[in-house]
């Protein structure tokens, strides 16, 4: 009677220390988990392609641009004639029917921008992140950053979101910038009084830009394989990498 008992013990025993297969998981999941599990996302796709989600990223955040182009056009356009009063100041020669011709062809790339901008900023972000890795001897590929970049842009859809909604719920018809719609430390400043770099600067304290870095910082370790602290390092290197666009367009004005 003890044998069969003892053979099941050590059946038991040995179930107990078998490998357990983490569970599979659905592409959809990936984009619920990332905002409250986002390690697991990254472990459990570090090899996967980064087409899916690239793809869903850009269709989602493209379309709630186009949704919010009724209430963005008006913003963009009082941008458009701030920048180009300052423009017509520094340089005679341009003309108002110059500027007018201008701003049609802005606001007709405005219009599809988000599905062309969306996935080039995330290439670049991953293969910044690639190259800030490298500096803390991250053992990502550039396929993987770019990997960690398309996941940690789905923050980004939420930004979009937010725009929508205070359209709906706030008058925003007075607003004449971007940022005034923004969750950043530029919607409190007066785009009118304080200069473009400044502007841009403080744009990039914005909650969801803090989001896509902290989760860069999550998947370079993860993927990478270095402790969170540097990856954090890494990915502030990517955030200060962000603001050089925008200095680059305040000091073109």
């Amino acid at each position: 009677m003890s044998e069969p008992a003892d053979e099941q013990a050590v059946q038991g025993e040995a179930a107990a220390d078998a490998p357990r297969v983490a569970p599979r998981a659905s592409r959809w999941e990936d984009f619920i988990d990332i905002f409250y599990a986002p390690s697991s996302v990254f472990a459990r796709r570090a090899n996967a392609s980064v087409w899916p989600p690239l793809l869903v990223v850009t269709l989602l955040v493209g379309g709630i641009f186009l949704a919010n182009s009724r209430l963005i056009e008006p913003i963009m356009i009082s941008e458009f004639e701030r920048a180009a009063a300052a423009q017509m100041r520094d340089n005679p020669q341009l003309t108002p029917e110059m500027m007018e011709r201008g701003r049609g062809f802005g606001m007709m790339f405005a219009r599809v921008g988000a599905f062309i901008g969306t996935p080039i900023a995330i290439c670049l972000l991953g293969v910044v992140l690639w190259g800030a890795g490298k500096l803390f001897d991250a053992q990502q590929s550039l396929r993987q950053s770019l990997l960690i970049s398309a996941y940690s842009f789905v923050p980004m859809v939420l930004a979009a979101l937010a725009v929508g909604i205070q359209g709906l719920l706030l008058d925003v018809s007075g607003y004449t910038s971007r940022y005034q719609v923004s969750l950043s430390a530029a919607r409190f400043a007066d785009p009118d009084s304080t200069s473009q770099l400044v502007l841009n600067l403080l744009g990039r304290l914005d909650v969801f830009t803090i989001w896509v870095t902290v989760l860069l910082a999550i998947g370079l370790s993860v993927i990478g394989r270095i402790p969170l602290a540097r990856a954090a390092i890494a990915a502030a290197i990517v955030w200060v990498a962000g603001s050089i666009p925008g200095l680059y367009e305040a000091l073109g004005r």
